[in-house]
């Protein structure tokens, strides 16, 4: 049965949200895992089911449990936070497909550099006042700017995985 997304402005819950990422280096052997602290948005359901919105992360705020890394991370060879302080992903529209899927279509900008993102995601726990998407998809650093590679040390996609906790604005 599908549930219904009341039309309206929605409030992302950063205390009942998470964005993170992992990331194999040492030529695929490690694991790098992290989470951003700083994450906020919000979003519109329009009386047709189709959604817009923002979604941001603060780039300093990844925490991969190692200080140094993230010092590193946060530096010019990554996000660049001094001069990027926000990763953006605006979404263009989302529209309800089957069941819980959401096909959702933005843009995302990390560093300055802007590149189109279609991912899907799933919707859980709709209710009245509050609604989650789930997701997960991969991004490849070098298209923004972040091709700093010791070594050959990092390869291939970053995944990033999102659980993001909207609940009702008041109007």
């Amino acid at each position: 049965m599908t549930v219904a997304v009341e039309p309206g402005r929605w409030q992302l819950d950063p205390t009942a949200s998470t964005v993170g990422l992992r990331h194999k280096t040492m030529w695929g052997l490690v694991t790098v895992k992290g989470t951003f602290t700083g994450v906020g948005g919000t979003g519109e359901v329009r009386p047709d089911g189709s959604a817009t919105g923002t979604v941001t992360l603060d780039a300093a705020s990844l925490d991969t449990k190692n200080a140094k890394r993230d010092v590193h991370l946060s530096s010019a060879d990554f996000f660049d936070a001094e001069r990027h302080p926000q990763i953006t992903f605006t979404v263009r529209g989302a529209d309800r497909l089957d069941g819980d899927t959401v096909r959702v279509a933005g843009q995302l900008t990390v560093r300055g550099v802007s590149r189109p993102l279609s991912l899907t995601a799933r919707l859980t726990g709709v209710g009245a006042g509050a609604l989650t998407l789930e997701t997960e998809f991969g991004v490849d650093r070098e298209q923004f700017d972040m091709g700093w590679n010791q070594l050959g040390l990092i390869r291939g996609l970053t995944t990033i995985t999102a659980a993001l906790r909207f609940t009702r604005a008041a109007d």
